[in-house]
């Protein structure tokens, strides 16, 4: 497993990602992305939860399967919110949105290529995030 993150040395651009993606032929590429601060009315809704699921597959070209399951659960303030998973044909979408602290943490995993960054971005965007990170995975065995 090949991982890149702003800890581990500078990200390569989506088109190298890419590139690389398809010239080892990796059998899956995954995108962690991590926000803080985000618009809390965003985080804290459903119904904006289960757009973003559907507006994020089709942003990046991935054939969903199924509608998103959408799920508040949590007894403790720290990981209350929603839980989201979107199964798309190549593997999945899934996130967690922490209320108490405004935050919330968005994995895409697919064995089809995609851009990262521009998915970390448009995640970011659309929860309003002030902070964002992302890293990125190259499955393979």
């Amino acid at each position: 497993m090949y991982v890149m993150s702003p800890y581990t040395g500078s990200l390569m651009s989506d088109e190298e990602i890419m590139k690389k993606y398809n010239s080892e032929k990796r059998w899956g590429l995954a995108v962690c992305i991590d926000l803080g601060e985000c618009d809390h009315g965003k985080i804290s809704s459903k119904e904006h939860i289960s757009k973003f699921a559907v507006d994020l597959a089709n942003y990046i070209d991935m054939k969903r399967y199924g509608e998103p399951i959408v799920v508040f659960f949590g007894d403790e303030p720290k990981v209350q919110g929603f839980s989201l998973v979107q199964l798309i044909e190549t593997s999945q979408i899934s996130g967690h949105f922490a209320e108490d602290t405004d935050r919330a943490f968005i994995d895409v995993f697919s064995c089809k290529e995609f851009p990262p960054k521009k998915a970390a971005e448009y995640v970011q965007d659309y929860f309003g995030a002030k902070k964002m990170e992302y890293a990125v995975c190259f499955r393979d065995v």
